[in-house]
């Protein structure tokens, strides 16, 4: 992503800020999810950090196609991670389940710092020679799919309205779960090196179109069928990863 620093010797073409502005954009919707999470309209909080993973995924991949990576980018989008991934799920789920269970704020704080440790290491690996992003498996569960399985909860009460709330401690204690898995060493597969044959690209786009239009029509069915799936890769990501060792 790009850098707007003022000292720059050559002006820059104003398009070289659209991933910026997109990760800003992040933050908005981020700090608007934690709004709509206080005032209790959980739905459009859970909705805003969807949003915000969804421009999360396009700031970097903008950048790298306009070549206009830079530190100052990198680090905006590694807080803005923070923010979207690690602050706002765990005060949505508070102010959900939590607000009454005086463990339930513990448990969001171990969830934040977790995040934070998660992020905090990858920037470090990343940078080294033996970077995570250059390998076909993550180490721990990244911050989106973490924010993504954290508000697994959430999308099965939405889902099933009719179901009674869970109760309070299983929330506390899967929080937990998910923030530690963040920080565990458990493979995770990493999909940026992923390549398709052109002749398989078709499906490849096929199935992107049904997976947005099932967000679209069954938004919550099909982000609790996601984080089932995604839970279900970790076995198969720690088998894989064994036998490639």
């Amino acid at each position: 992503m790009s850098d707007p620093a003022p000292d720059s010797k050559r002006d820059m073409p104003v398009v070289h800020l659209l991933p910026n502005l997109l990760t800003i954009t992040a933050i908005c919707a981020g700090l608007t999810a934690i709004r709509f999470g206080f005032q209790g309209d959980f739905e459009t909080a859970v909705r805003l950090v969807l949003l915000a993973m969804v421009l999360d995924g396009l700031d970097g991949r903008l950048a790298r196609l306009m070549n206009c990576q830079s530190p100052f980018g990198a680090e905006l989008d590694s807080l803005a991670d923070f923010l979207n991934f690690g602050v706002a799920p765990g005060l949505i789920l508070y102010f959900w389940a939590l607000q009454d269970f005086s463990a339930g704020w513990l448990a969001v704080l171990g969830y934040t710092i977790c995040c934070v440790l998660r992020l905090a290491r990858f920037n470090v690996t990343s940078k080294s020679d033996a970077a995570e992003t250059e390998n076909n498996f993550f180490e721990g569960v990244p911050s989106p799919a973490g924010a993504l399985l954290a508000m697994l909860p959430m999308y099965v009460s939405f889902l099933f309205s009719d179901m009674p709330s869970p109760p309070p401690l299983f929330v506390t204690i899967y929080l937990l779960v998910i923030g530690y898995m963040m920080i565990s060493r458990v493979p995770t597969f990493s999909f940026k090196n992923v390549s398709v044959s052109p002749g398989y690209a078709k499906f490849l786009m096929l199935g992107f179109v049904l997976l947005l239009s099932a967000l679209l029509i069954y938004l919550w069915a099909t982000l609790t069928l996601m984080s089932i799936i995604y839970i279900a890769s970790l076995a198969l990501a720690f088998r894989t990863a064994r036998k490639s060792t």
